[in-house]
């Protein structure tokens, strides 16, 4: 029943990521999807780049983002120009985690033994996260009133 339903949603998500690359090449024409897809996997390979010169421990893609968001932020990447291929990239991205979802059930037994050890680090970190996250936007809400007040 199990691999049934498992085989259902891997049609499913597959179907939708067929769907949203149609959608995205009727909608787009090669050169907005060549600049859509260069703009970002720019900011990656600056990623990567950054992370080879400095040595710094952040994965490429997650400096690459940041770069992105901050060219989108200051305007030297307009919006309109990353959205076609990001909307398909997010709408197709529940499908790029079955390998993860195959790769536990592979290791369940592994996962099973160390399974109070993986629980406790995932519910902490995840207090932490919520923690300092409400930290930092009081903190932040609380600099934004002063500089209203002044």
């Amino acid at each position: 029943m199990f691999n049934v339903l498992s085989d259902f949603f891997i049609l499913k998500k597959a179907r939708q990521a067929e769907a949203s690359f149609l959608i995205l090449i009727l909608n787009f024409n090669k050169e907005k999807m060549i600049r859509q897809a260069a703009i970002i996997f720019g900011c990656l390979a600056i990623g990567e780049l950054i992370v080879y010169l400095t040595s710094v421990k952040l994965p490429s893609s997650i400096i690459g983002m940041i770069l992105l968001a901050f060219l989108l932020k200051i305007g030297w990447v307009k919006l309109t120009w990353v959205k076609g291929i990001s909307d398909f990239l997010v709408g197709t991205l529940p499908f790029f985690f079955v390998p993860a979802g195959v790769g536990i059930m592979a290791y369940f037994e592994l996962i099973a033994t160390s399974f109070w050890s993986i629980l406790t680090a995932a519910l902490g970190s995840t207090v932490i996260v919520l923690v300092t996250t409400g930290w930092v936007h009081q903190y932040l809400r609380k600099q934004n009133k002063t500089k209203l007040k002044k």
